[in-house]
């Protein structure tokens, strides 16, 4: 499969040995490039062989020698761009089936792709993966990878997931085992469905594939004002939470004595609903689950720490200054910044509720500009209004109502700062620095 070379790196491996835009790939070590990932994987070694075949049209091979992990430096054509393998399932949870119409479009894709779960950490089923995929899996030694399993037990997980291949998931998960490849786990605990005993023995199931599966995290299923027809499902409310947290102690007390590690971590939003107290920085274990929204909140916290003993308290003055963030986390948000404020300002922390998706979402990454501007109060009075990065899109520029942020400060009554999800950039913004 021939891969055109568009850009060579300025002092990189491969204009040291003479390669060329528009040369164009082969082969690397006797394989042909199906995507970037078999790229990454034979361009590795120190020492490789590739195929080439020049401008001209003659081909050659060529052998390099480099650092292990050193990178050629090259750039390919657009054929080796990624396109999402798509999911199968149709799982009674799916929230891309519980947005409303007219959003951009890229929010409605659903990947399910092990290619980004490598990559950028995306959860995958494994649902669409046949076995020559699971070949070059564990030949492309595909790991850590990050495994929706939401439940071990056979009949379960297809009933959840619409997919009568989502019960070979622990022949899979052995397999990926027994090849050296390791895994984070999550589970998205649906009440009624998958918690309480289904839930304990999922737990138990990826325990005994330890240290293989290397954690486990429990989030709340989302539910949106636009599930229609689609099947009944209730959220999680704080009974059930405070239930849930009860359930899980012994196994992670086994883990802990075990494995010696907690292995089950539950979602930020899980303790909130439960009303629970955020545990210390070291019960996350370097926070092998931050992407799934475990432990967001206390490492924010020891962020801030570390960035007032780095910085000290220099504020710009006295300010008045109201925080924007969702309804689950506004108890820890109001603890914070009561700490770390500085002397002579006053923060106020606004919980928005979520209109735009239903008011059971109350997670401030899906928090709208057009819930913001409504609930604030005609009256109000600061001197800014923070509004937390995650709610934009990646560029920063967009919320999740389409609504730009040009839009949103041309229609706000106060100066608006998009504040970072650091510590870092909390505690700055706090105390003024780098103020625009």
């Amino acid at each position: 499969m021939e891969r055109i070379i568009t850009q060579v790196e300025t002092g990189s491996v491969a204009e040291r040995h003479g390669l060329l835009p528009g040369d164009s790939l082969l082969s690397i070590g006797g394989e042909p490039l199906l995507d970037e990932i078999d790229y990454q994987a034979l361009t590795f070694p120190g020492r490789i062989t590739l195929i080439i075949k020049r401008a001209a049209g003659c081909e050659e091979p060529l052998t390099i020698h480099k650092q292990d992990g050193e990178p050629l430096g090259l750039r390919l054509d657009d054929s080796m761009t990624l396109s999402p393998h798509t999911c199968h399932n149709q799982c009674v949870f799916c929230f891309v089936d519980q947005l409303p119409p007219g959003l951009r479009q890229s929010l409605y894709v659903k990947d399910d792709d092990w290619r980004y779960s490598l990559m950028m950490g995306n959860y995958i089923s494994l649902t669409n993966v046949h076995e020559a995929e699971l070949q070059r899996m564990i030949k492309r030694r595909a790991s850590p990878l990050y495994i929706s399993v939401h439940a071990t037990d056979p009949a379960l997980r297809r009933r959840i997931m619409n997919n009568p291949f989502a019960g070979e998931l622990m022949n899979k998960l052995r397999r990926l085992r027994d090849e050296g490849l390791r895994f984070h786990c999550q589970v998205v605990v649906c009440p009624g469905y998958n918690d309480g005993d289904a839930l304990l023995q999922t737990l138990r199931d990826i325990q005994n594939l330890a240290p293989a599966a290397i954690s486990v995290a429990l989030v709340p299923v989302g539910l949106t004002k636009w599930r229609r027809g689609l099947t009944k499902l209730r959220p999680m409310d704080s009974e059930g939470a405070r239930k849930l947290l009860e359930d899980i102690a012994p196994v992670q007390g086994a883990c802990l004595k075990t494995l010696g590690s907690t292995f089950v971590f539950p979602s930020d939003e899980i303790l909130c609903l439960a009303g629970a107290d955020i545990p210390p920085e070291g019960w996350y274990e370097h926070y092998p689950q931050i992407e799934n929204g475990v432990g967001l909140l206390r490492q924010l916290e020891s962020e801030i720490e570390e960035a007032g003993q780095a910085r000290g308290l220099n504020p710009a003055g006295p300010r008045e200054i109201v925080l924007i963030t969702g309804v689950c986390a506004a108890p820890h948000m109001t603890r914070l910044v009561k700490r770390f404020t500085p002397a002579g300002s006053a923060v106020k922390v606004l919980p928005i509720v979520n209109h735009f998706f239903g008011e059971t979402v109350t997670v401030a990454g899906l928090v709208t500009g057009g819930d913001i501007l409504a609930q604030l109060p005609d009256q109000l009075s600061a001197d800014q209004l923070f509004i937390p990065a995650c709610m934009l899109r990646h560029e920063g520029d967009r919320f999740l109502d389409d609504m730009t942020l040009e839009a949103f400060q041309n229609r706000c009554c106060l100066p608006v700062k998009v504040v970072g999800m650091s510590g870092q950039a909390l505690h700055d913004a706090l105390h003024g620095f780098s103020m625009k």
